[in-house]
């Protein structure tokens, strides 16, 4: 980290080599995780220009929205760029040949395997980035071929795992010989530090965009991020195999109340939750899902996506550059506060 690049504003900001920015060709190792119905064309571009990568998420959108918000991206925006599919998704199989006739730099995936889609890919020039919740998953995918992985710990807002970030990033690390992204519960320096020091070449980070000045969502989400607690996240969907994490409100207690419920039917909890993000997204946040990691405790502003991009850079190497005891006596100080 002997290096050091200048923003707009004429601050400088170190920047780190590492397998993860040469594979994707940025400069600083920090994706923005894929938000349905939030990370758009807009947010992506934003990211990417601020030097990390920026990620359109393809969520259950139409092929036509998807097609708007690519071309959105590179009319604001020569930096490389993703798109995620929910490989859960009906229309994974269009998104998939959409995403390659498109040539999109970077596809991440969830929800499934892209087997299928590697090979069609790989042929558009494509890097491949599975998230996985498990090292026996991360090795499958470095078998089938993949770029690297993204180890996902439950700390994360929206779809999660069982395992937590701590456990997860080195088990995945230990298994694998690609590169490592870690995501979840990354939403300062500090927590990019940690990631590299369990093994990471790189952080995905999504609930700190949330509050990017650049992000769409209404400024009540925004506001109900901000003013988060620790204690102020719920996971719901453990029932049915597809816990979500999201904030605490009427909607999230609701969800849990029925699913507590024997006589509720999952076609009944589905119905009241279909619709839910995007309700939140127009700024229902009471009757929508607001989902969001654990870290939305340390979110306290909003800011630009340059200058939360250079925030983490800046942390993350100012923690890196001590040794055991130096950052045990600025831990006894809480010397982060100044």
């Amino acid at each position: 980290m002997d290096t050091t690049s200048t923003t707009e504003t004429g601050k400088e900001v170190p920047t780190v080599d590492t397998r993860v920015t040469r594979l994707l060709g940025i400069k600083y190792p920090i994706i923005q995780g894929a938000m349905a119905w939030i990370a758009d064309g807009r947010l992506a571009a934003a990211v990417s220009n601020a030097g990390g990568l920026g990620i359109v998420a393809c969520g259950s959108a139409p092929l036509s929205w998807v097609k708007e918000q690519i071309d959105l991206v590179r009319s604001l925006t020569d930096k490389p760029f993703g798109a995620n599919i929910m490989l859960m998704n009906p229309e994974a199989p269009e998104l998939a040949k959409l995403l390659a006739d498109e040539h999109v730099p970077v596809i991440t995936t969830g929800a499934g395997s892209p087997s299928n889609y590697i090979g069609m890919w790989k042929e558009a020039g494509c890097k491949v980035i599975p998230v996985v919740a498990s090292a026996a998953l991360a090795k499958r995918m470095e078998r089938c071929g993949v770029d690297a992985v993204v180890a996902e710990g439950c700390e994360a807002g929206g779809h999660i795992g069982e395992l937590t970030t701590m456990a997860l990033t080195p088990a995945v690390c230990d298994a694998v010989s690609i590169p490592v992204i870690t995501a979840g519960g990354v939403g300062d320096g500090r927590g990019m530090a940690a990631a590299f020091a369990l093994g990471g070449e790189g952080v995905q980070v999504g609930t700190r965009f949330l509050t990017a000045f650049e992000c769409g969502i209404h400024e009540d989400y925004k506001k109900k991020v901000i003013s988060a607690k620790d204690a102020d996240t719920i996971v719901t969907g453990r029932n049915n195999g597809h816990p979500v994490r999201q904030l605490k409100n009427k909607f999230s207690r609701d969800i849990r109340k029925m699913e507590a419920d024997s006589t509720a039917t999952l076609e009944e909890i589905e119905a009241a939750l279909a619709g839910s993000l995007h309700r939140a997204v127009v700024g229902d946040v009471d009757n929508g899902s607001m989902m969001s990691g654990q870290v939305a405790c340390l979110v306290h502003d909003e800011k630009s996506a340059q200058d939360i991009v250079a925030d983490l850079m800046r942390e993350a190497c100012a923690w890196s550059a001590f040794d055991l005891q130096q950052m045990a006596d600025r831990n006894a100080q809480r010397a982060w506060r100044a």
